[in-house]
């Protein structure tokens, strides 16, 4: 296992991020129960030019490295948004996420920032619980359309 930063400089390397992103927010699709959410709207030209800075994780499989999971973030100043987060449901429950969101904490609490944000939706208690384990914190609670909610959650730096 390796965690790589994604360059996503061709067409091929988007459509691998893409097909992962898709089988990814399908399951969070399921469970808030609203499936017309942004990601899986995507395509090659939203991730090309997409502000996002991306880091893959990546498993042995059969002597080759297959993405299982990514995550995204955009900084401003001293504030880091995660923008996405995603596992492929065939590598689930093995501390993928957990992996990429301590890297990025880290990463990024070494270069200087200070505030973390994320959002999910509300139903979506595998995340939540993520976030919450990291001491993310409740920020607000919003409706998206009629009874769909998302949760920003915030942290702050540790170091």
């Amino acid at each position: 296992m390796s965690i790589q930063r994604l360059r996503l400089q061709t067409n091929e390397e988007i459509l691998l991020l893409l097909s992962l992103q898709i089988a990814s927010y399908r399951v969070e699709a399921e469970l808030i129960g609203f499936e017309d959410i942004p990601p899986l709207k995507d395509g090659i030209a939203s991730i090309r030019e997409a502000n996002e800075t991306f880091y893959g994780f990546f498993v042995n499989e059969e002597n080759q490295n297959r993405l299982a999971g990514a995550i995204s973030y955009s900084r401003e100043g001293c504030i880091v948004t995660i923008c996405r987060m995603m596992v492929h449901p065939n590598f689930f429950r093995r501390g993928i996420a957990r992996s990429l969101l301590q890297h990025i904490l880290i990463e990024q609490e070494q270069n200087g920032a200070l505030q973390f944000i994320v959002s999910t939706g509300t139903a979506n208690l595998p995340a939540i619980q993520l976030y919450q384990s990291f001491d993310f914190t409740v920020r607000r609670v919003f409706t998206v359309p009629p009874g769909v909610s998302l949760t920003t959650f915030e942290r702050p730096a540790t170091s």
